[in-house]
């Protein structure tokens, strides 16, 4: 084929569709240069799901203003993560030089990634060299000089840009001494240089390049296919008394039946759980690989009516929730729950993120308003938030992320709504636990966020974690497995057991002046183990008080906060 010389509306959007696709296949070797070894909202994940909601906005764009403005609103409402909320204002960048004109000339391209370049920094607080940033303002800096030096075509703009792009990653290691510790480069920049694969692939008829590894892990790949509660009807839930080699075969079963899907344990006993319209096909599946036993199946679709039931007579969200943060014990099963005196809207509402049963209804007994499924293992969008927010009955409202890489995504909200939209960038549930213990509804938005900011400021938190592949942290070499203790300082200890973990954070956490230790329990945690850790509180810490809460959520066994 011949090489185009310019980008019309078809073409550019034929470029990010590809960019979706290379990021989908290259998503697992991305979130492998993860240099945290604990199971977060990885780059990968963070990118490609960004790109999915873009996509889904170009379905019925046609002209070039139509394609620019799909490219723009779809990765503002779509981003997910650091990265994806980076990656959300390149692309904006693009799409705000390209919307007047009718095709994309190599002039423009250069002018795009510039614009692109400079709204990334200025998206970020404290913009740190030896990332994404830099890989694409290298990109920048390169096609503009060879514009300068005569490259009037994209495929002699863009190959000296994406060379640029490749060896900036490649010197990631030496601007960020932890990406040259754990032996990778930035994941960020490392799929942005898709990009501009991509932009090629379509200019010039070349290739994308082929992944390293090409897995994806079935959480990520339910994303992809959209699936979710009201696509899959059932929730089935059991322990499984299973040798640990039979579970990778499992898992392939259930993924090929489900989406949602947590599998955690060793040692022969696993806690497994799985949204799915099979459900005979979800059990025979552990049958298969053990002895399936406490099975418990939960039909999504009433839980969803409940909700629904609950925000027409209440005023009360639970965006993306499985239903169980309301409760209608009082009622037959069946039955809708009789309606009581309705309440005054507040006049400052809580939006928190959150994901477990039992979180979702503790931040609910503490005045949350609407809560979004989301967190460490899942970062939510921009949009889901947003559609949270705008769920609210009162006109000013406090967003808690509760997790670090989902502040910047919660703090575009405040320009996407007409309502008045306050952060309080609460990184852990022990902060947001603590923060609304200040909560007044009845106060002005100033005023909560002063006092909940206030309140996050006298709490340390942590979290107890397995490692998900080997890596050297601040406590030194981690092996896949090991359970690690981190706190805002970092990965503070491993240990060989989830219990030893959690009794070495509180080690960390508490001093002399500590009063109270809150412990939220997650949906994998042995009760032994539980009380293990109150015992080593009440003997080694005397003078603090313990609360301990059942949170259900994945993959945490064990989240503290110390106040």
């Amino acid at each position: 084929m011949a090489a185009l010389d310019r980008l019309d509306a078809p073409a550019l959007r034929r470029s990010i569709v590809r960019f979706r696709d290379a990021l989908r296949l290259h998503q697992e070797e991305l979130n492998r240069l993860n240099v945290y070894p604990v199971p977060d909202g990885d780059t990968g994940t963070n990118m490609a799901l960004t790109l999915e909601s873009v996509v889904a906005e170009l379905e019925h764009a046609a002209s070039m203003p139509e394609v620019c403005q799909a490219i723009s609103h779809g990765s503002l409402m779509g981003a997910r993560g650091n990265s994806g909320v980076i990656l959300s204002q390149i692309l904006r960048g693009l799409a705000e030089t390209f919307v007047a004109s009718e095709a994309v000339t190599a002039g423009e391209l250069v002018a795009g990634l510039r614009r692109g370049s400079e709204a990334a920094y200025r998206a970020v607080m404290r913009p740190v060299e030896g990332t994404i940033l830099t890989v694409v303002r290298a990109a920048a800096d390169a096609a503009e000089h060879a514009r300068e030096n005569g490259a009037s075509g994209l495929v002699d703009l863009l190959d000296p840009t994406l060379a640029a792009a490749h060896d900036a990653v490649a010197r990631t290691p030496e601007l960020l001494p932890v990406l040259a510790e754990a032996g990778v480069v930035d994941a960020g920049g490392r799929g942005f240089t898709l990009l501009l694969d991509a932009l090629l692939e379509v200019v010039d008829g070349r290739p994308l390049p082929e992944p390293e590894v090409v897995s994806t892990p079935a959480a990520v790949a339910a994303h992809l296919r959209e699936g979710d509660v009201s696509s899959l009807r059932y929730e089935v839930m059991y322990l499984l008394d299973a040798e640990d080699p039979t579970i990778d075969g499992f898992k392939e079963a259930w993924a090929a039946i489900g989406d949602s899907i947590v599998v955690v344990g060793g040692e022969g006993l696993w806690n497994c759980h799985v949204h799915t319209d099979d459900i005979g096909a979800a059990i025979e599946a552990g049958i298969e690989a053990g002895r399936p036993h406490k099975i418990r199946v939960t039909d999504l679709m009433e839980q969803v009516e409940e909700e629904s039931w609950v925000r027409e007579q209440t005023g009360v969200a639970v965006a993306g929730g499985l239903g169980d943060a309301v409760s209608s014990a009082a009622s037959p099963p069946g039955a809708a729950p009789a309606p009581g005196p309705a309440a005054p809207p507040p006049t400052t509402a809580v939006v928190a993120v959150a994901v477990g049963a039992g979180l979702r209804r503790l931040f609910q007994s503490m005045g949350v308003t609407a809560l979004v499924a989301g967190g460490q293992s899942m970062n939510p969008s921009t949009a889901q938030i947003l559609e949270a927010v705008e769920s609210c009955p009162s006109r000013a409202v406090v967003v808690l992320p509760n997790n670090k890489n989902i502040v910047p995504v919660a703090r575009q909200v405040d320009a996407l709504t007409d309502k008045r939209v306050a952060v309080v960038p609460t990184t852990a549930v022990a902060e947001g636990l603590a923060s609304l213990v200040a909560y007044d509804p009845a106060a002005l938005l100033g005023s909560n966020v002063e006092a909940m900011e206030e309140a996050v400021s006298n709490v340390r938190s942590g979290e107890v974690t397995q490692a998900v592949r080997d890596s050297v942290a601040e406590c030194g070499p981690i092996a896949a497995g090991d359970w690690l203790s981190i706190t805002r300082e970092g990965i503070v200890a491993r240990s060989d057991s989830a219990c030893e973990a959690a009794i070495e954070l509180v080690n960390r956490l508490v001093d002399a002046d500590s009063e109270l230790v809150t412990v939220v329990v997650g949906a994998d945690a042995r009760p032994a183990d539980t009380s293990r850790v109150e015992e080593h509180v009440a003997f080694a810490h005397p003078h603090v008080e313990i609360e301990v809460h059942q949170g259900d959520q994945p993959l945490y066994p064990y989240l503290v906060g110390v106040e």
